[in-house]
């Protein structure tokens, strides 16, 4: 009996000195993602809940950026290796997942919400953000993003590791969508719209499964995936100097009671906005009308658009570009702590 209580208080000593890393909460859906310090989070899950997922982790950010149906959905700082323990880059999956983990290498050190991309000891899991890169090789992430992550993705998750030394600058430097494809990880080719070209429209790229939309007030873009596939895109407009604010909507079942002509049936259907970080008194709340008659998009292409549209179709309204080189390089210092004597500072 004393024998399985101290066994007992052992474990109950062993689990509590799993530490807590980083933020407890996400950080406000406005929040310039180059703007993250370190231990800092954006996790906006409820955007996008179905379709597949592919995490991209940035070494030379020292972030890593998560997609579903082709759609950021969070963003985080982390660690990756420090000099002799270098985070390998390349294409990986998750090969096992483990909630409560300890290192078999490293005298037990905890990796909660651990998730193996390699046999050989490199995992995705909670652990210290110092600022810079300071693992054995592991990806650390803060404790309540790990927590997350781990809960939506599956094994068999396409991880992509990139730099600027060994991936090409969608990769190295992600924004709102995907950079790469969620089956093989390999980079998505973007096309730049010619001078006199106006909207793209390829449903048969992808027939069936959810639908996400991304509307960039930054890049004057709006942009259509289809189960992670993006199957069209168009210019837009937006009229006035004030910035549309970030929101998450869903298209649900009801009557529209504003005017809006991004809807199938405004008898039927309306866009409500989720409540994400920073915004989450709106949760249920329909779309500013004056928001949206600031919104000018290709009349054939909404007709497109909308004759493929369902409930549960999410909408990400975004006053940045979709993408860092669409905007310009990031220039700014991408860690906020200064390592210790001998080390580098990671910059882009």
């Amino acid at each position: 009996m004393l024998a399985f209580l101290g066994a007992t208080l052992n474990t109950v000593a062993h689990a509590d000195s799993v530490p807590f890393w980083g933020a407890k909460t996400s950080v406000p859906i406005d929040t310039p993602l180059d703007k993250l310090k370190k231990g800092e989070f954006l996790w906006i899950g409820a955007a996008v809940t179905s379709g597949p997922i592919v995490m991209v982790v940035s070494v030379t950010e020292q972030r890593a950026y998560v997609y579903r149906n082709g759609i950021l959905i969070g963003a985080t700082t982390v660690s990756t290796g420090r000099p002799g323990h270098v985070t390998p880059t390349g294409v990986f999956t998750v090969l096992q997942k483990q909630k409560e983990h300890r290192s078999t290498i490293y005298d037990g050190a905890p990796m909660p919400y651990m998730e193996r991309l390699t046999w050989g000891g490199v995992a995705l899991h909670a652990g210290g953000l110092p600022g810079y890169p300071e693992s054995h090789g592991c990806i650390h992430l803060p404790s309540e993003f790990a927590r997350l992550l781990f809960e939506i993705s599956p094994n068999g998750m396409t991880v992509v590791i990139g730099s600027d030394a060994t991936a090409p600058e969608n990769v190295a430097h992600p924004g709102y969508l995907a950079p790469v494809k969620f089956v093989g990880g390999q980079p998505i080719e973007r096309h730049p719209f010619a001078p006199d070209e106006e909207e793209r429209w390829h449903p048969e790229l992808s027939p069936s499964g959810p639908i996400s939309i991304v509307l960039s007030q930054g890049s004057e873009r709006i942009v259509v995936y289809r189960n992670g596939i993006e199957i069209g895109r168009a210019r837009l407009l937006v009229t006035g100097d004030t910035p549309l604010v970030n929101h998450v909507l869903v298209l649900t079942e009801g009557p529209s009671s504003v005017p809006n002509p991004y809807v199938p049936d405004a008898a039927r259907y309306r866009w409500l906005r989720l409540g994400v970080p920073g915004h989450m008194d709106e949760s249920n709340t329909q779309v500013d009308p004056a928001a949206v008659a600031r919104i000018r998009i290709p009349a054939d292409f909404v007709a497109k658009l909308n004759g493929i549209l369902t409930p549960g179709a999410s909408l990400f309204v975004s006053s940045a570009a979709l993408s860092p080189e669409s905007s310009g390089p990031l220039v700014q210092q991408v860690v906020d702590a200064d390592p210790p004597s001998g080390k580098q500072t990671v910059r882009n």
